[in-house]
């Protein structure tokens, strides 16, 4: 794959999939998971819904490969996905915006935005020790972010150096810039302002356009209605229910996150 971000306007492979078959997993006594199963396509944002607990992040740590499952199987377009690690995941086209973020607080923008594709130059010598293009990615990121309507001072700039919504932006819109297929988005616009949400939103709907498969997951049942085409809710490591959204969804999701249904 190329260390150049993709054009934002790519359309992603229509026929892209994601089935995740009856996936359990424990933590000691604790089964954060319990044979979660659910289907969702290409051009979908799916929200993935439930209460503290319910086992969200868990399974996106699985769909990211930081935690394997402890049995199930997660396809893609029909084809059983091994997803070992995060690079594994990212290869599969998976790209995902954890809550912590994942930013490296002494690299700065372009370094963030490119980290772990790293654009190397110079003789295939100096390429082996890894000598990095610097300059180009620079270029790169400031054009990616300026595509996507992403205000930073400056891609030189320190992760460290920026407000909390500012490196939001920086992490959404790394996984906006290389997602293929699947766009996984935890609570992206936690503790954001009302312009900032508003981006991360339009962001969403970019790769909707795109015809990439988003999964958010979020607590404001506001930005799911708003954004989301179906949910599924998850309630004690069980999917509860996997629903059509519209605008009268907000009340019957509510009852199936708190168990009223």
């Amino acid at each position: 794959m190329s260390a150049t971000p993709i054009d934002t306007d790519t359309v992603a492979d229509v026929t892209t999939s994601l089935e995740v078959c009856d996936i359990v997993k424990s933590f000691g006594a604790v089964k954060a998971l319990r044979g979660v199963s659910f289907t969702a396509h290409a051009g979908e944002v799916l929200g993935l819904l439930g209460d503290n607990g319910a086992g969200k992040t868990t399974l996106v740590k699985c769909l990211a490969g930081i935690l394997a499952p402890d049995s199930g199987q997660i396809l893609i377009n029909g084809s059983r996905a091994h997803i070992t690690s995060p690079k594994a995941s990212r290869s599969l086209g998976i790209e995902t915006v954890h809550q912590d973020l994942s930013l490296i607080d002494s690299l700065d923008v372009a370094g963030n935005l490119f980290l772990n594709r790293e654009e190397i130059r110079g003789p295939k010598l100096l390429q082996w020790f890894g000598w990095m293009n610097q300059p180009q990615m620079r270029r790169d990121a400031k054009a990616t972010l300026d595509s996507l309507h992403i205000n930073i001072p400056s891609v030189r700039r320190p992760i460290q150096r920026l407000s909390g919504g500012q490196r939001q932006a920086v992490a959404v819109g790394r996984a906006v810039a290389w997602g293929q297929r699947i766009v996984i988005m935890d609570e992206p616009s936690a503790a954001l302002g009302v312009e900032q949400t508003r981006l991360v939103l339009d962001l969403i709907r970019q790769l909707q356009h795109r015809n990439i498969l988003v999964v958010l997951i979020t607590h404001n049942m506001q930005q799911v209605v708003e954004v989301c085409t179906r949910a599924v809710v998850l309630r004690h490591g069980t999917v509860a229910g996997d629903i059509a959204v519209g605008p009268e969804s907000a009340r019957d999701l509510v009852d199936l996150i708190t168990g009223a249904v």
